[in-house]
């Protein structure tokens, strides 16, 4: 078959890599514009156009899709199918009918569960036991197409955002390829999604990530495992920002919210709305990360001191 492949980070990447390994055409790869990255802000290819320039394809790095001259470079590929994988630019109706088989999106969640932009973090905050992939096959809506297949995977209760984006990373490439082998052979049958089973992923602001220690430890835990890398859950404590990284729920008695119950070597125990909280690993602004007993060793907490209480209403 002939492919154009649309996709930008590392999550795209991994699919392109393995549709690659099995020999599939890849006729075009479209991808976001280099960005400035680091500590230099110097202009960096995408994960996905460094993958593809050491395979040789062709690359495109279109600002947007809306301009029809792309249409036009698209359109004389011929491709029989477009394969999406967090993109990052809307395709518009004009793109989505290009190729013979239309475009297939690699979604990250078990649609209609967690349509939008950020279904791995929502799935770890709200609790979710399971996640997974869904091949779809695009429309003019957000995540709305027909289901072509599904995988899915456990949620463990250490998972953070990161280790969920890598699990997803594999099994949607996985899922991709047997996506192609089964539309070669004519043996994907369409699903339509039931709207009402939908609910929206919303895009992460930083600003949700600061910690209301009024909420259950276990919600806390949650917040702080699907905001890690990005953005970080964070306290103040005395006016200084701290960054929790990693952190252990317990569902024994609690006190005041925000209180500092007890400091030992495993850890900062904090009382929540309900329950407690072992901070384990946390960062002061413009520090490192450090064990709980680490940060200890340069910075004053005592039993009976408060975090800041104040936080965002997001759950």
């Amino acid at each position: 078959m002939k492919i154009i492949f649309a996709g930008t980070p590392i999550f795209a990447a991994t699919a392109l890599d393995a549709l690659i390994s099995a020999n599939h055409d890849i006729v075009l790869v479209l991808t976001q514009p280099d960005r400035p990255a680091g500590r230099g802000m110097k202009m960096t290819p995408s994960a996905v156009k460094r993958l593809a320039e050491v395979h040789g394809l062709t690359v495109l790095q279109p600002l947007s899709l809306k301009d029809p001259q792309w249409h036009t470079s698209i359109a004389a590929v011929n491709a029989d199918v477009m394969v999406v994988a967090a993109y990052g630019l809307i395709l518009p109706k004009s793109v989505l009918s290009i190729p013979q088989a239309g475009c297939l999106n690699i979604h990250a969640s078990l649609l209609p569960r967690w349509r939008g932009a950020s279904p791995i973090q929502r799935a770890i905050q709200a609790g979710d036991k399971e996640t997974g992939i869904t091949i779809m096959q695009m429309d003019a809506g957000l995540d709305t197409g027909d289901i072509l297949l599904k995988k899915s995977v456990p949620i463990s209760p250490e998972d953070t955002a990161q280790t969920l984006h890598d699990k997803l990373s594999t099994l949607g490439a996985q899922a991709i390829v047997e996506a192609l082998k089964l539309l070669q052979h004519q043996q994907l049958l369409p699903v339509k999604q039931d709207d009402l089973q939908a609910c929206y992923a919303a895009k992460i602001k930083k600003n949700e990530g600061k910690i209301d220690w009024q909420l259950s430890a276990v919600e806390i835990d949650r917040k702080i495992r699907a905001f890690n890398p990005i953005p970080g859950a964070y306290t103040t404590f005395r006016s200084n920002q701290i960054k929790i990284w990693q952190a252990r729920a317990t569902s024994e008695q609690s006190d005041k919210p925000g209180k500092i119950l007890a400091i030992n070597p495993d850890g900062i125990i904090v009382a929540c709305g309900s329950g407690m909280l072992r901070l384990e690993t946390v960062q002061r602004s413009g520090g490192k990360k450090l064990t709980a007993a680490e940060f200890l060793a340069g910075f004053k907490m005592s039993v009976g001191d408060h975090f800041d209480c104040a936080g965002s209403s997001h759950s």
